[in-house]
């Protein structure tokens, strides 16, 4: 439908996975296309070398899922002035996971298990570590690339605990997911959005993803809307939609609403810096001074490798 009377046009352009890449995208779509507003980069890394751009050229850009703390904010702590994003940031998975793990499974003693190569899962865990009110009995690392997981599964297969909280991707954790129940190891394993994807069942095998629960940034039974999206988007391209599809859909309407009644692209930032309340299909979001959202997280459930259950947690 459009914004002010005016039908929305979209120019893509492909960053190739390329940070370098996301930084001359990001000039040519600020000062060639001339576009009003940007949807993207995907990926912290790529954000991080398209922001400059963006804000030198007061163009508002918003990333639908680069999850890195720092990305909106400069050194000292200060707001970006057009950098926003959609999703949840790194640290609040940790405080997320904290609060299922004694909430929803009231696990009062947990192992703490994670991708020690990765800043993505070392922010997590160390978030996990201060909100976390029970006892880690014990902190193991492993490394992106690994495939063999016994010996430390075997070291705390044994050492008492309610749940298994693993912050990594789902490259690593299908395969530590397999093993760990072929060990007999049959406590819940908890992960970050990592795991949100179809190949950590895949790695698992269906059968081993029992009492399994991770982070996602959508969920189509989360809401009338989010299941609406769902079903549209079934629909439209014969398959369901992912959490980046979700994500992305929020982004754009998040702009579209900031639009209205803006003249500039920087008064399309002020909106969004402003923007409070807004329903989208991943949450219902306000941005907060970090221009980050404050949002509901969906922790998803898995039995047999299906989606069983979805929780809502609300941010504090």
């Amino acid at each position: 439908g459009g914004v002010d009377g005016k039908d929305l046009e979209i120019i893509s352009k492909d960053n190739k996975s390329d940070n370098s890449e996301s930084a001359t995208v990001t000039t040519n779509l600020a000062t060639e296309s001339k576009v009003n507003a940007i949807v993207g980069p995907a990926t912290s890394g790529a954000v991080a070398s398209a922001s400059p751009n963006a804000q030198s050229a007061g163009v508002p850009l918003v990333t639908p899922s680069g999850t890195q703390d720092d990305l909106t904010v400069d050194s000292d702590g200060n707001a970006y002035e057009y950098i926003f994003r959609t999703t949840f940031i790194d640290s609040y998975q940790g405080q997320v996971l904290a609060k299922f793990a004694s909430e929803n499974l009231s696990a009062k003693k947990v192992v703490l298990y994670y991708d020690n190569s990765s800043d993505y899962a070392k922010g997590i865990a160390e978030e996990f570590k201060k909100d976390y009110s029970g006892e880690i009995v014990t902190e193991s690392t492993f490394q992106s690339g690994d495939t063999d997981f016994q010996s430390a599964l075997t070291k705390f297969k044994d050492d008492g605990y309610d749940a298994i909280v693993m912050p990594g991707y789902y490259q690593e954790t299908g395969t530590i997911i397999k093993q760990a129940r072929e060990m007999g190891i049959t406590a819940p394993i908890l992960g970050p959005d990592g795991f949100a994807d179809d190949k950590l069942v895949e790695l698992a095998g269906a059968s081993n993803a029992n009492d399994v629960y991770y982070i996602s940034g959508f969920s189509a039974t989360s809401s009338d809307k989010a299941a609406a999206f769902a079903k549209a988007y079934q629909d439209k391209y014969g398959e369901a939609p992912s959490m980046f599809a979700a994500l992305g859909y929020d982004s754009v309407n998040m702009i579209a609403e900031a639009a209205k009644g803006a003249d500039t692209s920087k008064d399309i930032a002020s909106n969004l810096a402003k923007l409070t309340d807004f329903e989208g299909v991943t949450g219902t979001m306000t941005i907060d001074a970090k221009h980050n959202p404050v949002k509901s997280v969906s922790m998803i459930g898995l039995t047999n490798g299906v989606e069983s259950s979805s929780a809502v947690v609300e941010p504090d």
